[in-house]
């Protein structure tokens, strides 16, 4: 395994590859690598003849009050992790080398990133898209693999090729949870063990309401309200957002029908989580 720290290194890299007519898989992370993104990882190397995955705590798409200073950095344990998987080649830049001195070009999606997250985060998700784009044009890969749990991120990357014609392949893989349903995070180390205890009403919640669903409810008012209340009542997380919406669109419905997704992001004291859950009604 490689650890490329350059742009002009990762394309010798690539050309390499190309000239031999290998396919890439590529999975994109900030690192702190959990069994989420380690699955992410095996999907990739079952699927490719090469895997790359990248390594880059993005600035761009964190908020002025957000965690950037503190978001996780175990370089060397993720290192072991992903040698441990067979990846072949870590991209591991530094933030001068992806946003040198001048850098004024983003990727900005309209529609779908101003409401779930993209309202409580105004100008993440053009953080995302822009680093996501760069890194598809570097790393030109035939598949990326994307997480469900981050769902709107998956949907709007998806649109982001579709609209650039970028030629890749985007997959979406299930969520990895804990044993208790909470999905998998790197920011669930900040949760203290009471937090710990509690977070795991979310996935719980939303197994509820995709069991009403299922048991013929079809007022989407009355799903969301329903999960509000089993959180309020079982946690102290305060709930940021519940929506139901079209699973491949995000677009809300009121009347429950077809391939929907309930998504919801709750805050344990200054942590906040993201999950969801699709439903076929």
């Amino acid at each position: 395994m490689r650890v490329v720290r350059t742009i002009g290194s990762l394309r010798q890299e690539i050309k390499k590859i190309k000239s031999r007519e290998k396919t890439i898989g590529f999975v994109p992370t900030m690192g702190a690598l959990h069994e989420g993104h380690l699955s992410l990882i095996r999907k990739a190397r079952r699927e490719n003849d090469v895997v790359m995955v990248s390594v880059f705590v993005n600035p761009k798409q964190f908020g002025p009050k957000e965690d950037f200073q503190a978001y996780p950095r175990p370089e060397k344990k993720d290192i072991l992790l992903a040698k441990d998987e067979k990846v072949d080649i870590i991209f591991h830049p530094s933030e001068k080398e992806m946003y040198p001195t001048g850098f004024l070009t983003s990727i900005s999606v309209e529609g779908i990133t101003g409401i779930l997250c993209g309202a409580s985060r105004p100008g993440h998700f053009r953080g995302v898209t822009t680093v996501v784009g760069k890194l598809l044009n570097l790393i030109e890969p035939d598949i990326l693999y994307l997480g469900q749990k981050d769902a709107q991120q998956a949907i709007v990357i998806k649109r982001m090729v579709a609209d650039l014609n970028l030629p890749v392949t985007v997959k979406i893989c299930p969520t990895i949870r804990d044993d208790d349903g909470l999905a998998l995070s790197s920011r669930n180390q900040y949760l203290t063990p009471d937090q710990q205890q509690e977070a795991p009403i979310l996935f719980r919640a939303l197994k509820i309401g995709k069991k009403n669903i299922l048991n013929g409810e079809r007022n989407a008012a009355k799903i969301v309200d329903c999960i509000r209340k089993t959180i309020t009542k079982h946690s102290k997380g305060k709930v940021d957002y519940i929506v139901c919406v079209n699973a491949d669109t995000l677009a809300p419905v009121e009347w429950i029908k077809g391939r929907i997704m309930l998504a919801l992001a709750v805050k344990f004291g200054q942590t906040r989580l993201i999950d969801n859950i699709v439903v076929r009604a």
